[in-house]
């Protein structure tokens, strides 16, 4: 399995055992990168300390938050995908690169981790 791959594993994995996800944001809200293929992503990570480390390599104030699992899934999901936002799962190294997922696409790997 890949690098992205195990972190992609591990976010649904721990994400369901704590029953959190955290984001990176400032007062503008939270960096959406755009991938090559031009799709923007929201970056989401299943421990706190992978989302300081996140903070930490984008810099610019970037604060860590945490929120329910279950609201995320049942509004910043479906928000998200109304958007056009893909969903960035666990990325991590010094580019911070990873695996990003439509959020039906999530929202199925969450149903099956049930």
């Amino acid at each position: 399995m890949s690098q992205s791959g195990s972190q992609a594993a591990a976010f649904f994995r721990e994400a369901r055992q704590s029953g959190v996800v955290w984001f990176v944001r400032d007062g503008m809200g939270s960096p959406a990168p755009l991938s090559v293929d031009g799709a923007r992503s929201l970056p989401y990570w299943s421990t706190m300390a992978r989302a300081q480390r996140a903070a930490k390599i984008w810099g610019h104030g970037l604060r860590v938050e945490s929120m329910p699992l279950d609201a995320w899934r049942d509004s910043d999901l479906p928000d998200a995908a109304q958007d056009g936002y893909m969903i960035g799962i666990n990325w991590s190294g010094p580019r911070l690169v990873g695996w990003s997922f439509t959020p039906v696409e999530v929202l199925n790997r969450l149903a099956a981790a049930d």
